[in-house]
């Protein structure tokens, strides 16, 4: 089972960070409107449409990746504070009453709403039209992602509930921890308070100079 789980983890990855090339493509792409607009002149009506499509595309295919990081923001400042048996039935809960339903419906209306785009070859309302039913997948695929792995966070939350500790996740690139930088160093509070007081005495000592 864990095996599959980490499977989903990576899997949501992959599509994050492959989709996560937009954000390249969007720094190319308004680059060189800018230039083409200011300096050679020649602005193009599609560009602002292309940007909105590559943005949407990174921002949707994002919501599965962040949820198999467990990166998504929480509101409720108590859930810290929670043993893990008391989080995962929360989050339990949560994921059963709102996830999966809304969820749900994101992905049938998604694939639904990109069918039909599709069997009139949809384009954007430009001067210069681009097609629009190949973006229009994305809705689809990111409610199958996030129902993925939504289904792999509701497992976690009934193995946690169930052995009192949260089991192991996909790991990727994380924020510097101070504690855990300290930790790896070997470095403790009372080391740099030591130094602080040397370097203090050092100025002291050139100051009076």
């Amino acid at each position: 089972m864990q095996s599959f789980l980490l499977a989903v983890d990576r899997f949501s990855t992959w599509i994050g960070k492959t989709f996560a090339w937009c954000a390249l493509l969007l720094t190319l792409l308004i680059s060189w409107e800018v230039f083409s607009r200011y300096v050679l002149n020649k602005p193009h009506a599609w560009v602002l449409d292309a940007q909105i499509m590559l943005y949407g595309a990174m921002f949707m295919t994002a919501g599965a990746y962040t949820l198999s990081k467990n990166g998504h923001v929480r509101g409720d400042v108590l859930y810290g504070f929670f043993q893990p048996r008391t989080q995962a039935l929360v989050d339990l809960v949560l994921y059963i009453v709102f996830f999966l339903p809304g969820i749900v419906a994101l992905t049938w209306a998604g694939l639904i709403y990109a069918s039909e785009a599709l069997a009139i070859r949809e384009q954007t309302f430009s001067a210069e039209p681009l097609p629009l039913y190949p973006f229009k997948f994305i809705i689809p695929l990111a409610g199958f992602t996030l129902l993925l792995q939504g289904l792999v966070e509701i497992i976690r939350c009934v193995q946690c509930i169930r052995d009192g500790a949260w089991p192991s996740r996909e790991q990727d690139v994380e924020e510097v921890d101070v504690e855990k930088l300290k930790e790896m160093v070997h470095v403790k509070d009372a080391d740099i308070a030591a130094l602080d007081r040397v370097v203090v005495a050092n100025e002291a000592r050139e100051g009076a100079r």
